[in-house]
């Protein structure tokens, strides 16, 4: 992920309480002259780094959605796919960012969303790390050692990625199941022997904590796209709300990319949100390294599918996910034209 991705994961689970109060405003509401108010586009909050905080914090998202009657409520913080995709699914949020992993998993169950946008794979801030005094010196060094994952999204996907690429079964390395945002102590401490985590966890690690990547998502041959993700009922109703929403991610993300320190530490430069000068400089190489969301292509979608058949065979989901009825074509959204 790059930094983009780093601020809509910067903080730990969705509070999903406050998603639920802010309650749906998809529809738009009836104003006091009794005409339709602005449709509200319900989005995780960005914290403090990256283009969509840049945007929360000068007002350019509002008034690029202002073009189609819309405007922004930030609900809860971002963090891991899984529960944004349950809060879609409950009509708690409209749009969320995730990565095609996470997004394969939810699929399998019973999903309220549809993708509408893809980041290419980051193929230099996420892997596997381990400490820069680590015995381990390879991926068959992990055989009978404990590995850091969470559950069934990018994490455990790059570790079985790896295990794959270099022979190693996956019965001979032990899975420890834990929340990213809670792992970082459980690897410092050498209670596991390695993590497999994406840049928003790899960048602290490796600038303030003496780790490195054994192998990264490049090395491992990672189909792991960051996805962005829209409410099937948001979608129906506010097609041109989508693709607004969409033109911003694009322009914005190619700008970030272009100038990456503009982009960290948006609201303040102290406290626990702030990216280290240490951080800064992991941070936007990765940045420079990676992409800027775009529409989903036919080649995009046959590796949707390639990720889908190996959490099939890898067990991770019972059966084959069909992703293509739950990708949308925002080139030819809403009546628009390529």
């Amino acid at each position: 992920m790059n930094p983009s991705r780093l601020a809509l994961a910067a903080t730990a689970l969705l509070a999903t309480t406050a998603l639920a109060a802010c309650g749906s405003s998809a529809d738009g509401a009836k104003d006091s002259a009794g005409g339709t108010a602005d449709v509200v586009l319900r989005l995780p909050d960005p914290g403090n780094n990256g283009f969509l905080a840049l945007g929360k914090k000068d007002g350019s998202l509002d008034r690029a959605l202002a073009a189609v009657h819309a405007k922004v409520a930030w609900t809860g913080s971002a963090g891991p796919f899984a529960p944004a995709a349950q809060a879609l699914s409950a009509d708690q949020l409209d749009v969320a960012q995730g990565s095609i992993t996470s997004a394969v998993a939810a699929l399998a169950q019973k999903p309220g969303f549809k993708l509408f946008a893809q980041t290419a794979p980051d193929g230099v801030g996420e892997g596997i790390l381990v400490k820069n005094d680590s015995p381990v010196k390879s991926v068959q060094d992990l055989v009978g050692r404990k590995v850091a994952v969470s559950q069934g999204g990018t994490s455990e996907y790059l570790l079985l990625k790896a295990l794959e690429k270099n022979g190693v079964p996956a019965d001979k390395v032990e899975r420890v199941y834990l929340r990213a945002d809670q792992t970082a102590g459980v690897f410092n401490s050498g209670q596991v022997d390695a993590w497999a985590t994406w840049n928003t966890f790899s960048t602290p690690s490796i600038a303030n904590s003496g780790a490195h990547f054994l192998v990264n998502g490049k090395e491992v041959g990672s189909d792991n796209y960051a996805v962005w993700a829209v409410r099937n009922g948001f979608a129906e109703k506010h097609p041109a709300v989508v693709k607004a929403f969409y033109g911003y991610l694009r322009e914005n993300g190619l700008k970030e990319k272009a100038d990456p320190a503009g982009y960290l530490n948006v609201f303040t430069d102290s406290g626990p949100t702030a990216v280290t000068p240490a951080e800064k400089e992991v941070a936007i190489g990765v940045t420079r390294q990676g992409s800027a969301a775009g529409a989903i292509a036919e080649a995009d979608i046959t590796r949707f599918g390639t990720v889908a058949a190996f959490f099939a065979d890898q067990k991770v989901t019972k059966q084959l996910v069909d992703v293509k009825p739950y990708l949308i074509d925002i080139d030819t959204f809403g009546g628009g034209t390529k």
